[in-house]
């Protein structure tokens, strides 16, 4: 008698990391020759449950060392109290569950939270990790996605469309400590789409489709120069975590041999406890050198790889890519080309770093940036202040938009000439940058106007200190003229809507004698004069009039 275990076959589909390049897990997808075993597995936990068991054990004979992702439905979860059978095929395997990632999909809908919540614990006590699938047309709650606190979540394609969702579903991952991934990616501009919108992770027939064997390579687009989202302080490490290759930490060198001689692509070999944390280090290089000296094999083979490795490098899960090349820095210079692990808060290995993908991309940041620059301030455009805008929106946050000119500079220009207007151009955008803050963006988007981005409280220091200098131009006078647009939460959509509210602003603040400052609130009329002497109201955009106090 046939089981429906006959007919049914896997492939795998790998999911890309969009930073490197590189492979960083294979989901796992069930491919039955007849019926549909899904539909089945969806009303029936125990079956979904084996299915999960089989779908690991399917990857495990291809012997892969890439992560791997299984999925299951929510309700199994909820029903089976979690996944047993599966952490001990893991561990039967010799694989570690923290090379696992659980991909729970919907349907959601009644499903006892509380019991797959439990269930989730279970599985993260085990030391699996969890991903949560179809969010964006599935049936998820926003309050059970974030109860649930994933690594992972996945995003569907067509989200794409809705560049704003992606990018608050990104701010959203940043608290929770998740990556974002695109599913159902299949054409370069879907690829680009996602990049642009905070995307660390994707996948979909543009970079392979699911095969019989796991895919080796890949194929991803060129980075568009300008797009991505990269944080002032440096792009996070999670941008370009690759798998690890780990062994236990009493493994031999003959194991780490074998494993290193049948995958030319592994740099080095992390030796881990029991829990997965990283005890020793060997390097690709040094390792294999010492066993192919003289009397190499025979001395060490049979001995503990420990033994020729050092002590690991590990930065954690939220570090940037600087603080990794700290550690790097603080290092010997023989270990330069170690990788780095990632580890997460219980000190779990949950990937490498390569140094190598790390100057690549800071030097891509810094040829981006400077393309960017002013030429003659160096301070960046507006592509950067804009760009900054809508992450602050998409988070929700609080901001002040300034427009920041110079009166008259056309006069200055012709009366003291261009070097003496040029000189007072350098002079601002020194002042600016000296008296911005941590949370304070400025830019010069050309001949005298400059943008500043802050927050509300920080703005005051920064205005003062530019409206109370005294300016000049080969001795003659100048004054500046300041409008600032306050953006409360829901207020503007995205910066082309913030730079509506700010133009009336400062055709305002222009109409003022000396150094002015006119200020308002977006979606509400009226403004308020603080600096100058008063003007009629200007017409266009409505901002509001905000008390004094």
């Amino acid at each position: 008698m046939h089981s429906w275990t006959d007919t049914l076959r896997f492939a795998f589909q790998p999911v890309v990391n969009l930073t490197t390049g590189g492979v960083a897990g294979l989901e796992i997808l069930a491919r039955p020759e007849t019926g549909d075993v899904l539909a089945e597995a969806r009303r029936d936990p125990e079956l979904d449950g084996q299915l999960a068991v089989l779908a690991f054990r399917a990857a495990a004979r291809k012997e892969t060392l890439l992560p791997l992702y299984v999925n299951v439905f929510a309700g199994t979860l909820a029903d089976l109290g979690g996944l047993t059978p599966l952490h001990d095929a893991v561990r039967a395997a010799g694989r570690l569950p923290w090379e696992v990632t659980i991909d729970i999909g919907p349907p959601y809908t009644h499903v006892p939270q509380q019991a797959l919540l439990e269930a989730v614990g279970a599985l993260r006590d085990q030391g699996f990790r969890i991903s949560a699938d179809g969010v964006g047309d599935g049936d998820i709650p926003l309050r059970l996605l974030t109860d649930l606190t994933p690594e992972l979540v996945k995003l569907d394609a067509s989200l794409l469309a809705r560049p704003a969702a992606i990018g608050a579903m990104r701010a959203l991952c940043e608290q929770l400590g998740a990556l974002v991934c695109v599913e159902g990616v299949e054409t370069e501009l879907q690829c680009a789409a996602a990049r642009s919108a905070g995307a660390q992770l994707a996948q979909g027939e543009l970079f392979a489709p699911p095969a019989r064997l796991p895919a080796a390579e890949v194929y991803v687009p060129p980075r568009t120069p300008g797009l991505g989202v990269t944080p002032p302080s440096g792009p996070s490490v999670r941008e370009f975590v690759r798998p690890a290759a780990l062994l236990p930490a009493t493994a031999s060198a003959g194991q780490v041999r074998a494993l290193l001689t049948g995958s030319p692509d592994v740099s080095g070999v992390l030796l881990v406890d029991m829990h997965g944390v990283p005890v020793r280090s060997v390097h690709r290089s040094r390792f294999l050198l010492s066993m192919s000296g003289r009397y190499g094999h025979a001395l060490y083979a049979d001995r503990p790889a420990a033994k020729l490795g050092d002590p690991p490098r590990t930065v954690g899960v939220d570090a940037t890519a600087w603080e990794v090349l700290d550690v790097v820095a603080d290092g010997g210079r023989d270990r330069t080309s170690d990788d780095v692990a990632v580890v997460d808060r219980f000190g779990r290995c949950v990937g490498v770093v390569r140094l190598a993908d790390l100057v690549r991309a800071l030097a891509e940041t810094r040829v981006e940036e400077a393309a960017g620059l002013n030429p003659l301030t160096r301070l960046p455009g507006s592509d950067a202040i804009t760009g900054e805008v809508d992450r602050r929106i998409a988070d929700g946050r609080r901001f002040a938009l300034s427009w920041l000119d110079v009166d008259h500079f056309k006069q200055v220009n012709d009366g003291a000439g261009f070097a003496a207007g040029d000189e007072l151009i350098r002079s601002v955008g020194r002042a600016l940058q000296h008296a911005a803050t941590d949370s304070t963006r400025v830019g010069h988007i050309g001949g005298d106007d400059f943008l500043v981005l802050a927050d509300p409280e920080g703005l005051n220091p920064v205005a003062l200190s530019m409206l109370d200098a005294p300016w000049s131009a080969a001795g003659r006078p100048v004054t500046l003229s300041l409008a600032t647009v306050l953006c409360e939460p829901g207020s503007v959509a995205d910066h082309r809507q913030a730079a509506s509210c700010l133009a009336p602003l400062k055709k305002a603040a222009k109409s003022l004698s000396g150094a002015s400052w006119v200020l308002g609130r977006a979606g509400l009329p009226g403004h308020e004069i603080l600096r100058g002497a008063e003007a009629a109201p200007a017409a266009g955009c409505a901002v509001a009039e905000p008390g004094r106090g």
